[in-house]
């Protein structure tokens, strides 16, 4: 029963739309653990590039099921709006199934998301503004309304009455701010309710069965290792856990269902929003690197920020989500460089650190210790095994995985599906 984990290891933007889609052309069922539409994923199909935001890129093969589980805060209006946009490329979306316990994303999370942001100024965590953060936050304070509520009229209505008042109470004494009006918000979303009532499920039953039945099911999430709440650069972290452990409660499963973890590490590093970044090119280098992989955010447009391999990062990566291999993505945007550089340690204060610190103080006061490696100048694009690519990349993966002590499993060399080397078996 084969039931698959796949991970980003850096800070989001990893590729792992790419490797989610190549991945399910061989499972049965996709499923979206975590997160919000504050992430996306690009995926592209030939000539076709698609951008899907909340659901699982598996959409885009016909017979796959898939699965937004009740980890993940869902912004109704955002998720109409993906459906139609699928349908208006010619893909269906009857097979896709949306948990009733995942929670809703309301037009106060958004308003309050950004507000906090403004009033932060120079300490501002650099959030997409989506209202991602303020509905987890309700989700933990008891206090957040869900997906299966649309489907109960007098439920959600008094809920949500209930939850309004305090959020316009807080509007009007923290921001000097007018609040929303209640009968507006209740009738659009209770028609969003009814939209979305085809694809409303138990998903936890639903995914469940599938691993018991022996179908294979691939677990995908966004943001990146260190965006976790728990295990990331905190405070600039996301709000829900992208880490592996994350997947199987977003999704409703037990650990002892899940097979194998890959993790998703692009050949350079890259980061969007504040907080610190060791590694960070703020040159030309940087923004040559960036203007070649195209690095700037599927969801929200804004340049990330560049910068070499960093080991340290990814040890940790691979020690909080036991690695089974490693899917190495971008390694052909780094063509044509003369020479490639990985952060094998940190010096503080005169000693080496090889371990991921537990302060972001120290953070911002470490040294990257480089380790040089030789690039290549031919394209690798057409590449499609292993043994075919220059030498001088064929050294520069391997070294990445003694440095993380995890296998390399596949290795992308360009956007498309076809762009792809597999090392290994990974179903």
């Amino acid at each position: 029963m084969p039931a698959v984990i796949v991970v980003g290891t850096q800070w989001g933007d990893e590729g792992k739309g790419k490797v989610i889609d190549y991945l399910a052309e061989q499972a049965d069922m996709v499923v979206r653990h975590q997160g919000g539409n504050n992430a996306g994923h690009t995926v592209v199909v030939g000539d076709a590039e698609y951008k899907l935001h909340l659901i699982p890129s598996g959409i885009l093969y016909p017979d796959k099921l898939c699965v937004i589980a009740s980890g993940v805060v869902v912004d109704p209006k955002v998720l109409l709006d993906e459906v139609a946009y699928l349908h208006n490329r010619g893909i269906s979306t009857d097979r896709l199934r949306v948990s009733a316990d995942a929670h809703l994303i309301m037009p106060y999370h958004e308003l309050l998301d950004g507000l906090a942001e403004d009033r932060a100024g120079a300490h501002k965590l650099g959030t997409t503004r989506r209202g991602v953060g303020p509905a987890y936050m309700d989700k933990a304070a008891r206090v957040g309304l869900r997906v299966g509520d649309l489907l109960r009229p007098a439920t959600f209505a008094a809920r949500l009455k209930r939850v309004l008042d305090e959020k316009n109470r807080l509007l009007a004494k923290a921001y000097d701010m007018p609040g929303f009006d209640f009968d507006e918000i209740l009738q659009t979303y209770l028609a969003y309710g009814e939209a979305m009532r085809p694809y409303i499920a138990n998903t936890s039953v639903v995914i469940n069965d599938a691993i018991d039945a022996g179908e294979r099911v691939l677990f995908e999430g966004a943001q990146g290792t260190m965006l976790d709440i728990d295990h990331g650069t905190y405070p600039y972290v996301t709000s829900s856990h992208p880490v592996a452990g994350g997947a199987c409660i977003g999704a409703g499963v037990g650990p002892t269902k899940i097979t194998a973890v890959y993790g998703v590490v692009k050949a350079y590093t890259s980061r969007v929003g504040d907080g610190p970044f060791p590694t960070e090119l703020d040159d030309a280098l940087g923004q040559e690197i960036r203007e070649r992989g195209n690095e700037y955010g599927t969801t929200t447009s804004r340049p990330r920020r560049i910068g070499w391999l960093d080991a340290v990062v990814l040890r940790h990566a691979a020690r909080v989500n036991g690695l089974s291999g490693l899917a190495v993505t971008r390694v052909d945007v780094l063509s044509g460089l003369s020479e490639l550089k990985i952060a094998i340690a940190y010096r503080y204060q005169g000693e080496l650190m090889y371990e991921f610190p537990d302060g972001l103080d120290i953070l911002h006061e470490v040294e990257p210790v480089y380790e040089t490696l030789p690039g290549w100048q031919e394209p690798i694009g057409d590449v499609r095994r292993f043994e075919d690519l220059p030498p001088q990349a064929q050294r520069y993966l391997e070294r990445i995985s003694e440095l993380t002590g995890v296998p390399l499993a596949l290795v992308s060399v360009g956007r498309d599906r076809a762009c792809t080397i597999a090392l290994r078996e990974l179903f």
